[in-house]
């Protein structure tokens, strides 16, 4: 029952070329930066990426995606990710866009055993009809394009079916963890990680805390042990390296004046 893997590179040095990911995280929120980066030092490539953007501020899945290690995304939202934009468009990557919520069911329908689910997100759309630009030829024009889904009327009101996502692998960040692969997660930081660890056929847990098993209040577990196979430990100084991606501040009220 002991989890622990005693490095990041020992606890995916089994990824092969070509594999597939569910990965953890929103933005820079709860991403698996520490695992991503022993996958970067192992030069794995050709990956398939499920996750909601595909990194942020050269950080995270940015990481891989600028060495060209992967070939296909299947994510929500390309944001500000410029190269990302760039190799979609010129196309070096295969990019399947999916509703946020489609995409969160669809992780974690994968990890509960369902196979498919019908959804009203999408309906009327290329999401539902087909036509989605997936990957384009490099000179304008589009190479690959979503195939139309089945679409069916519950109560007068039509859904779309989506199928449930499963991978070879999930990396996900917690901040704590017990050896039994046991996970709380941080505030918003839980974000995708519950989800993109379920989805995962061998799921790997980078841990801000490890605490021994007993240590968790078994109401406060987020995520069971069941879908965890590998926990890592971090150092202090990586649990403490994070990023923030826009910082806004204000100035400070004058003397005398009352804010709000």
């Amino acid at each position: 029952m002991d989890k622990v893997v005693a490095t990041p590179a020992e606890a995916v040095a089994d990824v092969p070329d070509g594999a597939s990911l569910a990965v953890g995280g929103f933005g820079l929120s709860g991403v698996p930066d520490v695992l991503i980066q022993a996958l970067h030092e192992r030069a794995v490539t050709g990956l398939s990426v499920v996750s909601n953007n595909c990194g942020a501020l050269e950080s995270g899945l940015a990481v891989l995606l600028a060495a060209g290690r992967i070939a296909r995304v299947t994510g929500s939202y390309i944001g500000a990710n410029k190269e990302f934009a760039r190799q979609y468009l010129a196309g070096e990557l295969e990019v399947e866009l999916i509703p946020q919520g489609t995409l969160a069911e669809r992780l974690r329908a994968g990890g509960a055993g369902i196979p498919a689910f019908y959804t009203p997100a999408g309906v009327g759309t290329q999401v539902a009809d087909g036509g989605l630009p997936w990957r384009y030829d490099g000179s304008g024009g589009v190479a690959v394009t979503s195939p139309p889904k089945e679409v069916r009327a519950f109560d007068g009101v039509e859904h779309v079916l989506e199928h449930g996502i499963r991978t070879d692998f999930a990396l996900v960040r917690a901040a704590r963890g017990d050896r039994h692969g046991n996970l709380v997660f941080n505030k918003s930081a839980r974000n995708f990680n519950p989800l993109a660890a379920m989805a995962g056929r061998i799921t790997v847990a980078e841990v801000e805390q490890l605490v021994e098993p007993g240590e968790l209040d078994p109401d406060a577990v987020h995520l069971p042990g069941v879908f965890v196979q590998r926990v890592v430990a971090l150092t202090p100084e990586q649990a403490a390296d994070k990023q923030i991606e826009r910082r806004t501040v204000s100035a400070p009220a004058a003397r005398g004046t009352v804010s709000g």
